[in-house]
């Protein structure tokens, strides 16, 4: 045992780069996987802590206020009910910002869908216009305990007496209005739409399509405004951060491959470097099974020492990070199975990092005692024809025969070019990741947010005022007046959103992954996550219900949708008005001038159009809640980047060690030690520049597919994958070879210039 230990150390410190190396690598894996698991955590637990506390309903139903709701209660599989409740449609004011609001009017406190006191206390029947916010409107409104709130129409002040958490879909600017409790006598009953609202808690949650089918049946679908469920408010919770998690988790797993496939095979060629040691070893007593453990058992330790300082450190400052990483890592310490977690996951990298380091160990074992005389004649054979004619004219010999060394040791060569390029194709698909967020805030039109401001007037703006009012800013490119209603699905399962935008003669740009504009009469496109819903396809006609009016539309393309999670459908504001005469235009998309600040203008629009006329709202960009994959990616690059060092380092050695049985060959012809060096730069080149092409072909491809297949299961659509510039790939793959070829000038030069005694050692 005291042998082993002394050889183990004395190879430490003949090895400490590498071994750093390898401790670096396991570390950088186990930090994505086990910040891939907070995050996890941390988009599903908050919403179903909530939910569970607050005895959530599993369906909200929207409805006017003449529907009939009493006989909710009596359907099957419904265990309680919430309301119903009185609602208006309004919007509020709070220190200059404004935000679209239901304000929902309560005696007390409701036992089904409960809110969560954040901050304040609940309502108090003394204080008639006090409210409470729920906590993402609060937020958005920097309102809190003891603000008031101003109302459009010179309508009574409401002071805010607390914020708390509810399991409802949240506040999201210009899509989704918030949600503010208040005394029913607070309720306004005009300048708004006043309905009513009711919560259905079921007995079984996987009955829940078949129970809005038959509360809808009860009401009528001329009754039902919106219906909204908690599948899509748990959805909507979970958003970004469960897509982060599941970035970081895949790109830690690849990372964990390409780290088991790198100590594989820097074992592999350490094996083929000391065949002597190892025999040396076998001949003073060391059994088969000894020289295994050696390998086994110092590799095993590398990664152990990363991985217990990966957790540590993860553990100890993870709450530290900035944004949304630290409050997931925080929320995550918390949960019950945290300890297994932080313990099971580095356990399971060290796992597989010494399963993978078994084989290469075991073969290390079968070294014989005596090592068998290893030819001086060149591995490759002859030159090939075409490499022969190559140095007739006059290509320089190195080059040549650096590709000759590369090329004609097929199997050792492909497995070098392999383990290169996993970390190199990982690289290529966070580049892809990366720029596709950049596109999303460089080309918004190109990824379906070809408007940057929704404006929506009063009930009081005439249509022609307000696009007047918004024609004359010097900023505005162009302007879509439009609609948008919730429109029940066939089946009565669902709601989505239909919006009318524009006119055959000015049509909304909508951005077409599928098909073509919607041009004609009853023509429209639709968002990949109507499709899903509907389990149809361009080309279909569907049937919806508006207000209680049927509309059937011919869906003629599949549009990128970043809202409602692609569950839109959209045509134009005439073939709506077809169907209704009636219907005037409530809100407008502005499409901008190139290089105009949206929120300049929109502040400009609003101080232009009066206190109260216009309410104007930046689109939200999807990429926004992704700010932080930066910082993870660049994290991911330089893992990868490692464990990609420690693969080429591992094929220079080789390389180097294999150039040793040719140094006689190449000295005799009289090549000089410069050439010789030239040969193995060479061939570690041609190396790196396989594996670079071997990524491109197939990291390129893999991030489409993934980028695509996470815009699917999203509702926004496939369509939305970018690639890197050509010259941001010429610049990748020019840094590799370049950086490649100036690793291995050093140890290369230096084996070129051994005495020839040495060399005869090395060869014999």
């Amino acid at each position: 045992m005291r042998a082993t230990l002394r050889w183990a150390h004395s190879d430490l410190r003949t090895h400490r780069g590498e071994a750093l190396f390898l401790v670096l690598a396991t570390f950088g894996v186990v930090v994505s996987l086990l910040l891939a698991t907070a995050l996890f955590g941390y988009a599903t637990n908050p919403w179903e802590r909530v939910f569970t506390q607050s005895r959530g309903a599993h369906v909200w139903i929207h409805a006017g206020a003449s529907a009939r709701t009493a006989g909710l209660a009596g359907l099957d599989g419904v265990e309680s009910v919430a309301g119903p409740y009185p609602t208006a449609a309004t919007t509020v004011s709070s220190r200059g910002a404004r935000a679209s609001v239901e304000i929902r009017g309560t005696d007390g406190r409701p036992d089904v869908g409960r809110p969560l006191i954040a901050s304040g206390r609940w309502l108090d029947p003394a204080a008639p216009d006090g409210v409470v916010l729920e906590s993402s409107l609060a937020r958005a409104l920097l309102a809190g305990p003891g603000d008031v709130l101003t109302l459009p129409g010179g309508a009574r002040p409401l002071t805010v007496l607390g914020v708390a958490d509810s399991p409802e879909p949240r506040f999201r600017q210009g899509e989704r209005p918030g949600l503010v409790w208040a005394p029913p006598s607070a309720v306004p009953t005009t300048g708004g739409e006043h309905d009513q609202v009711i919560g259905l808690r079921l007995a079984d949650p996987a009955d829940t399509d078949y129970a809005v089918q038959r509360a809808v049946t009860v009401l009528g679908a001329g009754a039902v405004r919106e219906v909204s469920t908690w599948q899509q408010a748990r959805a909507e919770a979970q958003g970004d951060d469960r897509l982060l998690g599941q970035i970081l988790g895949l790109f830690g797993l690849g990372a964990l491959v390409a780290a088991g496939l790198a100590v594989h095979g820097a074992i592999g060629t350490r094996i083929r470097g000391h065949l002597r040691d190892i025999s040396v070893l076998k001949a003073i007593g060391f059994t088969p099974g000894q020289v295994t453990r050696v390998f086994l058992l110092q590799h095993v330790a590398y990664a152990l020492a990363g991985a217990v300082a990966a957790a540590a450190l993860t553990e100890a400052l993870g709450g530290r990070l900035p944004g949304r990483l630290g409050d997931a890592v925080g929320v995550w310490q918390g949960l019950p199975g945290h300890a297994a977690t932080l313990t099971g996951i580095p356990a399971g990298v060290v796992l597989f990092i010494g399963a993978t380091t078994g084989l290469a160990a075991w073969r290390a074992g079968r070294v014989p005692p005596v090592p068998l005389p290893r030819t001086a004649a060149p591995a490759g054979g002859r030159l090939p024809g075409p490499l022969r004619r190559a140095l007739g004219l006059r290509v320089p010999p190195a080059l040549v025969l650096g590709w000759h060394r590369t090329f004609t040791r097929r199997p050792r060569s492909l497995a070098t070019i392999v383990r290169l390029a996993l970390p190199l194709t990982l690289i290529v698909v966070a580049m892809s990741a990366w720029t596709t967020i950049e596109r999303f805030h460089s080309a918004p039109e190109r990824m379906g947010l070809a408007a940057a401001l929704t404006v929506r007037a009063d009930g009081g703006s005439a249509d022609a005022a307000t696009r007047a009012l918004l024609a004359r800013a010097p900023e505005v490119a162009d302007v879509y007046p439009g609609v948008e209603v919730a429109a029940l699905v066939p089946g009565q399962t669902a709601t989505i959103a239909l919006r009318g935008l524009g006119s055959p003669a000015d049509p909304y740009p909508s951005t077409l992954a599928e098909g073509r504009p919607a041009l004609g009469p009853d023509e429209a496109v639709a968002g990949q996550g109507l499709l899903d819903l509907l389990d149809v396809r361009v080309g279909s006609w569907v049937r919806m219900t508006v207000g209680g009016r049927p509309q059937i539309l011919h869906i003629v393309g599949r549009s990128i949708e970043p809202e409602n999670a692609g569950r839109v459908i959209s045509t134009t504001l005439d073939t709506l008005r077809e169907n209704d005469p009636e219907l005037r235009p409530t809100l407008y998309q502005v499409r901008l001038r190139d290089g105009a600040d949206p929120r300049h203008v929109a502040a400009a629009l609003s101080a232009s159009a009066g206190r109260g006329q216009l309410d104007v709202h930046v689109v939200s960009n999807p990429a926004d809640g992704l700010s932080p994959l930066r910082g993870v990616v660049v994290g991911l690059l330089g893992v990868l980047a490692l464990i990609g060092l420690v693969d080429l380092l591992t094929a220079i050695g080789g390389t180097v060690r294999e150039s040793e049985r040719d140094l006689l060959a190449l000295k005799a012809i009289g090549l000089s030690p410069r050439q010789i060096t030239a040969i193995t730069v060479a061939a570690t080149g041609c190396t790196v520049l396989a594996s670079v092409a071997v990524a491109l072909a197939a990291g390129l491809p893999l991030s489409h597919w993934l980028i695509d297949a996470q815009g699917r299961s999203s509702g926004i659509g496939a369509g939305i994958a970018q690639v890197p510039s050509p010259l941001a790939l010429a610049a990748f793959g020019t840094a590799a070879l370049l950086g490649a070829m100036a690793l291995a000038a050093l140890p290369a030069a230096r084996a070129s210039r051994r005495r020839l005694a040495d060399t005869l050692s090395a060869v014999g």
